[in-house]
């Protein structure tokens, strides 16, 4: 076991930007409604082209019923109230939210308008609250137009048809939602507490901010996060990330072929402590703080070829002062109109730096391809995709991690066989491109109770020729104890998504998804990006004991002393009826101190006794009851042998062994 470990790593130290928190939206429970969401689905409910209506309001119908009854719209489901701004920090009667008013853009200024000259980087200047990540996700999507306008819907604006809502549309785990507001903005001494423009008349960055707190629970279940969070409900697609003091020899081809696909980029410093969170480092860079990269250029420098790439922070201030920075002297050893092209003299928290100079400074670069075949960096071929949702549940899917063999093997699993290797292989050997991202679906909306993001990650594992026949196995411990994996999540880690990009053999491959420790309940997505053919499927056989046929017994073969303890139990009817039945069996239960029990009711010593009553007397007679008695020996040997932790009660997954392995003593 110790060459096949987990370890995981907290947020601190693979930095997140600041702390955070969000409520449970209902759990799919029922087959039935998972069946009913199937068919809708593969209608196309849940496509950008068919969003799934967020809490059933419909954008159209409200705003038709609001200009009929000439009303602005008050959104009941995200009040205008304290609830909705936090409840810790930005909690109701705390220092920050003392005094705030809600009011629509129509009170604040003369003439709101929703988008000025098209949404750009510098319509958004982050507020009082730790949202960078967002903001900066933000203002990376604004260089993608037909982006923008998937998330910021056309038609919207203060003049036409305005009658106070708004909407947005954003993907969540796998489907498309469209999230109505209305416009009524938290103000603080006259000022929006939150996201802000520049321009101070231009708030579709400000409505944009409250439907995604309205998506997360609220305002403060915004704060702290990665800056790939964002990237990924705005577009729907997969991220990568590259630690760049590991970076490969070909980033800048790599950020320059993201920059023209138009996928989003993000990048961020790391700290060593808390106090260094938003610290200012002596040429105004930001630690723990989420900038967006906007940019890659070469130009020609003193004779040499020097390549710069363009960063945004998203505060809208507070920008680089070394080389290359906005009043920096090395503009001045560069052609002309190309500096004049370039170069922005604002304080709009946009700035140029060598690249060299990034790959010194910057810790860590996100990239969210919009689609999966971005992820090729040479090829044009479509990545195929699978999406599987699943969750882990107390006592029965939710095994932890390989650290844990006892129960490891519960957790679900998913079968990838890959079928076809690259095209191109990077070396000799063929091989099967696949990229494996595994997110956790709420986890904001659970701050509100105290709860956070789990450690997650992830293993596979090679599926020997000898299970192959099985299709639909699901895998016991015996096979994990016996084998390692063969390939990993770099860690376990407490983010929404971890993801790793994967080169392997073909053959058929086990993906366990799981949780750190062991118990931990939360629902997931679990997405496979595979660059050639490839099939999946979930694992999970049915659970089931095999209940052999018992060995006939007659009177004679009871023995005397069994008769000799009938006939003192029955008394002179020599019959035991239920309430006699209940006493025998629970005088029996209350001497074995290994068992936690309170007892036998009647109604299941009636069942005992209609299962084993054979002339319809409702007693047992002495041959119904020796096989009763049996029976009860051979299921208490049972369930001490699969008791496996010795608490004295049988959970789900305990259970699952027994009748699976019980089969032979029922």
């Amino acid at each position: 076991m110790d060459q096949d470990q987990d370890h995981d790593r907290t947020t601190s130290n693979r930095q997140i930007l600041s702390p955070a928190d969000p409520t449970l939206i209902g759990m799919f429970g029922g087959v039935s409604v998972r069946i009913q969401k199937d068919r809708l689905r593969a209608g196309g409910l849940g496509s950008v082209q068919q969003a799934v209506l967020y809490l059933n309001q419909d954008f159209q119908a409200l705003r038709d019923d609001c200009l009929q009854s000439g009303s602005l719209f008050e959104d009941s489901l995200f009040p205008a109230e304290p609830t909705s701004l936090g409840f810790k920090e930005l909690g109701p009667l705390t220092a920050k939210t003392r005094g705030v008013e809600w009011k629509r853009p129509t009170e604040l200024t003369e003439d709101p308008q929703f988008i000025v000259g098209g949404a750009t980087r510098t319509d958004i200047c982050q507020g009082a609250l730790g949202d960078c990540w967002l903001l900066a996700a933000i203002g990376s999507l604004t260089l993608n137009q037909r982006l923008l306008h998937r998330v910021v819907p056309h038609g919207q604006s203060f003049n036409q048809q305005y009658a106070g809502i708004f909407h947005f549309q954003f993907w969540q785990f796998g489907e498309w939602v469209d999230v109505v507001i209305d416009d009524r903005l938290p103000v603080k001494d006259g000022e929006l507490m939150f996201v802000h423009s520049a321009e101070g008349s231009e708030f579709w960055s400000a409505l944009l901010e409250k439907a995604y707190a309205k998506l997360c629970g609220s305002y403060e279940a915004l704060s702290g996060g990665s800056t790939t969070e964002g990237f990924e409900d705005f577009t729907g697609g997969v991220s990568e990330m590259y630690e760049l003091k590991k970076a490969p020899r070909d980033l800048h081809r790599i950020i320059m072929k993201a920059l023209e696909r138009g996928s989003l980029l993000g990048c961020s410093i790391d700290i060593t402590s808390a106090f260094d969170m938003e610290a200012v480092t002596f040429k105004k860079l930001v630690k723990g703080h989420a900038y967006s990269v906007t940019g890659l250029r070469q130009v020609e420098y003193r004779g040499q070829r020097e390549r710069l790439i363009r960063i945004r922070n998203p505060w809208g201030q507070v920008e680089w002062t070394g080389a290359w920075s906005d009043s920096s002297s090395e503009w001045n050893a560069i052609d002309a109109a190309e500096k004049d092209e370039m170069l922005c003299k604002m304080e709009d928290g946009e700035f140029w730096m060598s690249f060299q100079e990034f790959l010194r400074q910057f810790s860590r670069l996100e990239i969210c391809n919009l689609t999966p075949d971005a992820l090729s960096q040479d090829t044009t071929s479509f990545w195929s995709t699978v999406t599987f949702e699943g969750g882990w549940r107390k006592g029965s899917t939710a095994g932890g991690c390989r650290n844990h063999p006892n129960t490891f093997w519960i957790n679900p699993q998913y079968k990838i066989s890959l079928l076809e290797e690259d095209d191109d292989p990077e070396d000799d050997e063929a091989a099967c491109s696949l990229l494996v991202a595994l997110m956790q679906k709420d986890r904001r909306r659970f701050r509100r109770h105290g709860q956070d993001m789990h450690t997650i990650g992830f293993a596979i594992y090679e599926i020997p020729d000898e299970y192959r026949a099985r299709p639909s196995l699901h895998l016991k411990k015996d096979f994990f104890l016996r084998h390692s994996s063969c390939a990993r999540s770099e860690s376990f880690i407490n983010l929404r998504e971890v993801s790793t990009r994967l080169r392997l053999p073909p053959g058929e491959y086990l993906v366990v998804p799981s949780t750190f420790e062991p118990s931990q309940e939360a629902d997931f997505v679990l997405r496979v990006f595979t660059e050639k053919q490839s099939e999946t499927k979930e694992m999970d056989d049915d659970v089931e004991g095999t209940f052999e046929q018992e060995e006939e017994i007659t009177e004679s073969d009871i023995d005397d002393s069994f008769r000799s303890m009938f006939a003192q139990l029955s008394g002179d009817d020599m019959e035991i009826d239920v309430r006699e039945l209940r006493t025998i069996l629970n005088r029996v239960v209350s001497k074995h101190r290994d068992l936690q029990t309170d007892g036998f009711s009647l109604e299941s010593c009636r069942a005992m006794v209609g299962l084993m009553d054979k002339d319809g007397s409702a007693r047992l007679g002495l041959l119904e009851f020796q096989i009763l008695w049996n029976k009860i020996r051979k299921w208490l040997g049972i369930f001490r042998e699969f008791d496996l932790d010795k608490s004295g009660c049988m959970s789900s997954y305990e259970m699952r062994l027994a009748l699976e392995n019980g089969g032979e003593s029922f």
